[in-house]
């Protein structure tokens, strides 16, 4: 039995619609996590695409520029979001893509590359900063060391968040590094 002509067309609409929204889905939601839009659209253009893809075609899915596209996959290579691939058949001098769809290694390599450097980066400022203002503090006005002890208050508060951010993000680093196996999720039923 076959598909009427006019159910196939609504049911490849559905899949244009889903396909386009996941696209623009993830493209808002890298913005969110600091990175372009086209780094979530590229990496959910190669998570959603049964085969591999080449910059080609991702220019000419996303309409976008061939060095926005080359250096986003660059980008997402570094992550470990992605990886080249070989194609049988394929032209030598095309490099191909696919999408790593193991989100645990993905979030353990965003966590060490990223997170982390960003955290102790933070807590290397925020020392730097207390150690200024303590060793300033008797050549300030009894105003300006009062502002100064604020200052310092507030900078502990702050490194108590940094270095509880550091915990965790270490705590889950280590819980996935003694588990080799990847943790299933629950399949959450949308219907």
């Amino acid at each position: 039995m076959s598909v009427p002509e006019n159910a196939q067309d609504s049911a490849d609409a559905r899949l244009i619609a889903v396909h386009d929204s996941m696209l623009t889905g993830l493209g808002q939601l890298a913005d969110y996590f600091g990175f372009s839009r086209v780094t979530g659209q590229i990496f959910g253009a190669l998570l959603l695409s049964p085969r591999p893809l080449c910059l080609d075609d991702l220019v000419e899915l996303l309409d976008i520029s061939k060095a926005n596209a080359s250096v986003t996959l660059r980008t997402l290579e570094n992550l470990s979001m992605v990886r080249e691939v070989w194609v049988r058949g394929a032209s030598g001098r095309r490099k191909y893509y696919e999408a790593e769809s193991n989100f645990w290694r993905i979030i353990t390599s965003i966590l060490k590359s990223r997170e982390m450097r960003d955290v102790e980066r933070a807590l290397q400022v925020m020392e730097d900063n207390a150690r200024k203002l303590n060793g300033a503090m008797d050549e300030l006005t009894p105003e300006q060391r009062e502002q100064a002890r604020l200052y310092l208050a507030r900078i502990a508060q702050l490194q108590t968040l940094f270095q509880f951010a550091q915990f965790m993000i270490e705590a889950i680093l280590e819980q996935v590094n003694e588990s080799p196996e990847v943790p299933v999720l629950p399949h959450i039923d949308l219907k």
